[in-house]
């Protein structure tokens, strides 16, 4: 069965500055979203405390739970739904780091009896310390960082041939970042910072398609980020394992994009840039639609039928798939494209 005609010849290109501008937004709104909740919002694995899953024998009230836990000496909770509806099961958590031994959960059954009428099954039980979380979210955010000095290095060495140059400056910034570790606490401003020093040196170490792959991948992973903000969504080690995930997947359609340009640069050596990167998108939007398409049934069922522990995991992967085949024809091959016009003007 074929989908879209061999020969077609949307001009992707020509409308890149409509799509600057909806991916601008997209950023502002999600960096705006980040600033008024303070950041992401962070969930056990991160900011510690302990989370405990219940299912109820029949219905209750959420203030009743609440006044359960505050008898068990449980204060400040969050008490959520969780599951299909009907299921009476519950998400409570708390910044308290309490105890899991069996003693306690038969304390809380007894005083969520007492609050609700109703027996309670205790489900699930996890407890992280502060400082367990504040290690996991450090490590999270320079594992996406060092993914993408190495993914810097194999577009850099594979498109361009820039092996050394490129290996070079993955060391200088890996060291350069271990050692303003010693001296500045805030990690996400390091990233930031970080991150924002690696295109510069794209930028005028005419590293083009590492600048293009590295600057979509970034794109994607933060409107992503805002997303989740928008939506009230929590940040877990899953979402962290489905950040990663998108950027392997957006990286693959971005390569492919790349190396039908580099064929097509040596057949149309003669054709204006423009033309070849058009092109370039046009013969491969067959197989970038059809991967997205069947990758998004997988998670939709996924996000429909695996229930609550997959369901934000799922979520995070739908955006990405999305955002990813978009930032593949948008965002990375036009980069190529700009830097040739700047290289002009220089």
């Amino acid at each position: 069965m074929q989908l879209i005609k061999p020969d077609i010849n949307i001009n992707f290109i020509g409308s890149r500055k409509i799509a600057y501008l909806l991916s601008a937004a997209m950023i502002v709104v999600s960096l705006a979203s980040l600033v008024i909740h303070n950041g992401p919002k962070y969930g056990i694995d991160f900011s510690g405390g302990t989370l405990i899953q219940v299912r109820f024998n029949s219905s209750v009230r959420i203030a009743d739970i609440k006044s359960g836990l505050t008898a068990n000496d449980i204060e400040s909770s969050a008490v959520q739904s969780f599951g299909e509806e009907g299921s009476n099961e519950y998400l409570i958590r708390t910044d308290r780091i309490s105890e899991t031994s069996e003693g306690f959960l038969g304390s809380l059954r007894k005083a969520l009896l007492a609050a609700t009428g109703s027996e309670t099954e205790v489900r699930r039980v996890e407890m992280v310390g502060p400082q367990v979380g504040k290690d996991l979210r450090e490590k999270a955010l320079f594992a996406m960082f060092y993914a993408l000095l190495f993914i810097a290095i194999y577009i850099s060495g594979r498109f361009e041939l820039k092996w050394m140059i490129s290996g070079i400056m993955a060391a200088a910034l890996a060291g350069a970042l271990f050692l303003c570790r010693l001296f500045i606490t805030s990690v996400p401003l390091l990233i930031a910072a970080a991150l924002i020093i690696t295109l510069i040196l794209f930028w005028f170490l005419e590293l083009k398609y590492a600048m293009g792959a590295i600057a979509a991948l970034i794109h994607d992973v933060f409107i992503t980020v805002g997303i989740f903000s928008i939506f009230g969504k929590e940040f877990t080690l899953p979402i962290i394992a489905a950040l990663l995930t998108i950027i392997g997947y957006s990286l693959n359609d971005t390569i492919i994009v790349f190396d039908r340009i580099r064929e097509n640069l040596r057949k149309h050596h003669r054709s204006p840039l423009d033309f070849i990167i058009n092109r370039s998108v046009n013969e491969t939007l067959s197989r970038t639609l059809l991967t997205s398409c069947t990758t998004l049934m997988v998670l939709i069922t996924l996000f429909s039928l695996g229930g609550g522990i997959i369901h934000d995991f799922a979520f995070a992967m739908i955006v990405g798939v999305l955002i990813g085949t978009y930032s593949s024809i948008y965002v990375a091959s036009p980069i190529l494209l700009a830097w040739q016009g700047s290289k002009k003007k220089r």
